[in-house]
């Protein structure tokens, strides 16, 4: 048996990391300053995760959702401490498409209605329902298309108006910050506005936070910048530190019904753990924290470079794009400078490293990026 061939890979294979490092097994060093599409939230390796799945994992790392887990409570009251939303539940899951799945079946059930709105460029996940509202049709299998998502321009509030009060929508899907297509933030009115009209026609207000969220804009929710508070909220990809880990954050107007949600590995022990212990981190190094700092940081070492046309993105979640001619940055600052970054398309550079990264190494790459476009 060989391996399904469905991603383009660099030929590179860390086998060691550390903090805002990876080492391949060649025993080259990378700076890492994409995470793993974000989810490396503490930095790799970090002794209190590491110490903390230890000890987990000698006592037992999983049984199913048919009998008490005290660490699935402990993980939710310090979830709501930490993100400010103590008077709502969660579900706990795997990954951020099924977090955004159930999210939307639950809006679903308490509206009775089918229909949701995502936005133009979205992102929401690659499972069936979750990539119906990905607006990328070379993604969707014709299975996956359906006439139940409807696709609106971000920070059109007009727009989103003239949909809301047809009254046929159960929801409406938004990111925080949307990743996948370059790093581009609804304003606060806009969300305030998409809020009130929630309000009044009953449409189920959907957060998806799997990016986003956990600190990595500076908040510990990047729509928490607008001061709206979402129905729902979906969490994921900075939650275990690169365990599989996923969450629904449910407001107090939804109610629980047995069977209504289930997942077979969502919740396990070690995954609990996994996000205790990033959360544990988080509080204990002032990691949101030094998301806004390091995030204007690295905004204000790139200012000024003739490469860029824009500088997008709030903390660490920076997108940044690239003028023609400069398409071949993102490889070079891999292959000559030895450092990871995202991408978006041909032109956008996404950065996404670890939240307890420093400015030594933010100065390193800042360099090197100074560096190469002074001579491509």
């Amino acid at each position: 048996m060989t391996l399904f061939d469905v991603y383009p890979l660099w030929p590179i294979e860390p086998v060691k990391a550390y903090g805002c490092r990876i080492i391949d097994k060649e025993g080259i060093e990378y700076i890492d300053l994409y995470g793993g599409h974000a989810v490396i939230s503490i930095g790799h390796c970090h002794p209190t995760y590491c110490e903390m799945l230890t000890e987990q994992l000698n006592k037992i790392g999983f049984y199913s959702n048919a009998v008490q887990n005290s660490l699935q409570n402990e993980l939710a009251q310090k979830l709501g401490e930490l993100s400010g939303y103590e008077d709502y539940s969660l579900f706990l899951c795997n990954s951020g498409a099924e977090a955004n799945e159930n999210a939307i079946k639950l809006a679903s059930f308490h509206t009775g209605k089918a229909k949701i709105l995502a936005l133009r460029k979205a992102f929401h996940g690659r499972t069936s329902g979750a990539v119906a509202a990905t607006d990328n049709p070379t993604i969707q299998a014709p299975f996956n298309r359906t006439d139940n998502v409807t696709f609106i321009p971000m920070n059109d509030l007009a727009a989103a108006e003239a949909e809301i009060t047809k009254g046929e929508y159960a929801a409406i899907l938004i990111e925080g910050i949307q990743g996948v297509a370059g790093i581009f933030e609804p304003e606060a009115n806009y969300l305030k506005g998409i809020k009130d009209l929630c309000n009044k026609y009953k449409v189920v207000m959907i957060f998806d936070e799997v990016q986003s969220g956990y600190g990595r804009s500076g908040r510990f929710f990047a729509h928490q910048y607008s001061g709206v508070r979402g129905d729902i909220i979906t969490v994921a990809k900075g939650m275990g530190n690169g365990f599989p880990i996923g969450g629904v954050i449910i407001s107090p107007l939804f109610k629980a019904t047995h069977g209504m949600l289930g997942t077979t590995f969502g919740g396990n022990h070690l995954a609990c753990t996994a996000a205790l212990a990033v959360l544990k981190v988080i509080r204990d190094e002032s990691l949101i924290e030094n998301a806004a700092t390091m995030g204007n940081y690295i905004i204000s070492c790139l200012k000024g470079n003739k490469a860029i046309k824009e500088i997008r993105g709030k903390g660490l979640m920076v997108g940044v794009e690239l003028k023609e001619g400069y398409e071949t940055l993102r490889n070079r600052l891999l292959f000559e400078k030895k450092i990871f970054t995202g991408g978006a398309g041909k032109n956008v550079i996404r950065l996404l490293p670890p939240l307890n990264i420093d400015k030594q190494t933010i100065g390193i790459f800042a360099e090197a990026f100074n560096q190469l476009t002074e001579t491509n």
